[in-house]
């Protein structure tokens, strides 16, 4: 049994890798992160279709957190005045603005910095 709770990414687009190597420089969060392409997905109780879709917070008892509920239940984990942020996260109206955010930079990462051109193609054909 986990003990801790796990964060997945997408490890091929060098804007998601950039993006958790800084928060987990800054944030030093108490959880595993692991990029979706080397994570055990069912024993995390995750399918390849949540990963390619979206960051995923698993929680040591299964629960899977994607999107912008994966973010703020990785703010919550940092503590400190994070936690702060990730609790508003979670709260309507700051989590439909969240996720509307989360979903819009997930839908055009290639065009963001450190975004290739493969992060604009579904995960089978990089």
């Amino acid at each position: 049994m986990r003990t801790r709770p796990v964060l997945v990414y997408d490890g091929d687009c060098r804007f998601c890798t950039t993006s958790v190597t800084l928060l987990e420089r800054l944030l030093r969060p108490d959880c595993s992160i692991t990029p979706w392409q080397f994570a055990d997905l069912a024993a995390l109780g995750a399918t390849r279709s949540q990963a390619e879709y979206e960051a995923l917070w698993i929680t040591p008892d299964g629960t899977v957190h994607g999107g912008a509920q994966a973010a703020a239940r990785l703010l919550l984990r940092a503590g400190k005045g994070w936690a702060v942020l990730g609790a508003l996260l979670t709260l309507p109206p700051f989590r439909w603005l969240a996720h509307g955010v989360y979903r819009i930079i997930a839908n055009n990462r290639d065009r963001l910095p450190g975004g290739t051109a493969a992060c604009a193609l579904p995960a089978g054909r990089r």
